[in-house]
């Protein structure tokens, strides 16, 4: 006997609110699976300790982003969340835990803080950009906390071309009034000063 509703589409949601509840769910658990991926793949030394780590540091502050969008009474931490969907991933939640990469000493958090904090207002500044996010009020206050958080880290050479790069866009954009916006060349020119020097953050870590 022929039952064609056993074709239909079941949806999960009935409304634009429950689909963004979805969407949510979806991406915290595909980060945290790629998170417990990337461990496995370094423990059986399928990646360099280089690019884990830059990996590694973008996924934690990702996962950070994606767990806000969820977090609620319902999923009060990710121990409760991956129960509730049997997410298998100890290696991801041990990660999670520890909040810095394992290439990444423990020096009780003061160096390491200021690693996550950089990593954090590098994706976040590029991210930005690529919104086409130009204003003044929109770059300059990450752009002032990622100069800071540079200054603060002692493991960065004196010379280290990202602080100038940096130290100059600084100067740029507070010169310019809130609502200014860079231009077309400028933002192209910010976004790959960023990504060179977010690399050449990546290289130094590796190296101490």
């Amino acid at each position: 006997m022929s039952r064609p509703e056993l074709n239909e589409e079941v949806k999960l949601y009935r409304n634009a609110r429950e689909r963004e509840k979805y969407d949510n769910l979806a991406d915290l658990y595909a980060v945290v699976n790629t998170l417990q991926c990337l461990e496995k793949a370094y423990i059986k030394d399928c990646v360099a300790a280089k690019e884990y780590t830059a990996a590694c540091s973008k996924l934690l502050v990702q996962y950070k982003a994606a767990f806000q969008q969820v977090r609620s009474d319902e999923f009060p931490s990710i121990d409760i969340f991956s129960k509730r969907f049997r997410l298998d991933c100890p290696l991801a939640l041990e990660r999670i835990r520890e909040d810095r990469p394992i290439t990444i000493k423990d020096d009780k958090g003061n160096t390491s803080k200021c690693i996550a904090d950089i990593v954090s207002l590098f994706i976040t500044l590029m991210d930005r950009l690529r919104l086409d996010q130009k204003a003044t009020d929109e770059l300059l206050p990450d752009l002032k906390d990622l100069q800071d958080a540079m200054a603060r880290l002692s493991i960065l050479p004196g010379n280290f071309e990202g602080k100038s790069k940096v130290d100059t866009w600084v100067q740029t954009l507070s010169a310019m009034q809130a609502a200014d916006q860079l231009s077309d060349s400028q933002a192209r020119q910010l976004i790959f000063d960023l990504e060179s020097s977010y690399n050449a953050f990546n290289k130094i870590l590796h190296q101490t």
